[in-house]
């Protein structure tokens, strides 16, 4: 995050809070980061990315919606998405630390960024179908503030009259 988004914005370093991704201790790492959120009263903006399969900040398809931080195995189709970070895909984690849906929806604002011809077909889903939680970006219909911004290509298969 620092080396591909912070050190290129103008951003105080000391309002950018992330998990540690070293910490090997799950339950203290998603204890302190919940505690620092609680600290400074909440999460104003959310910033969100929507993965192939429909996940946002790691919460991978299931059976139901996470509600707090915690560590989540990846699916196999997010390490393949992200192996074009790392030298092979042996060094690609297989578990991160992230929000949990009720912590992503309790932000005041949610920004979800979506490019790509690839993130057409799970937009639409995302957008358009019901609230699943093998879709777990299409609880975001329920947030009261919400903007996605999307490209041409991802927001290709979207109903004409929702981008009107």
């Amino acid at each position: 995050m620092y080396e591909n988004f912070f050190k290129h914005i103008n951003i105080d370093l000391k309002n950018v809070h992330i998990p540690n991704g070293l910490e090997e201790d799950p339950i203290k790492e998603c204890n302190r980061y919940q505690d620092i959120i609680s600290s400074l009263g909440g999460i104003d903006l959310q910033l969100l990315g929507l993965g192939n399969n429909g996940h946002i900040g790691f919460n991978e398809p299931g059976n139901c919606f996470n509600k707090i931080i915690h560590c989540v195995e990846l699916a196999q189709s997010t390490i393949d998405a992200n192996a074009r970070f790392f030298n092979s895909i042996e060094e690609v984690p297989r578990y991160a630390y992230t929000m949990g849906i009720g912590s992503i929806m309790s932000a005041e604002k949610i920004l979800l960024i979506v490019s790509g011809k690839g993130k057409a077909q799970i937009l639409k889903k995302v957008i358009e179908g019901p609230i699943l939680p093998s879709v777990p970006a299409s609880i975001l219909q329920l947030h009261k503030n919400v903007t996605i911004i999307a490209d041409q290509e991802a927001s290709s298969l979207l109903d004409q009259k929702l981008l009107d």
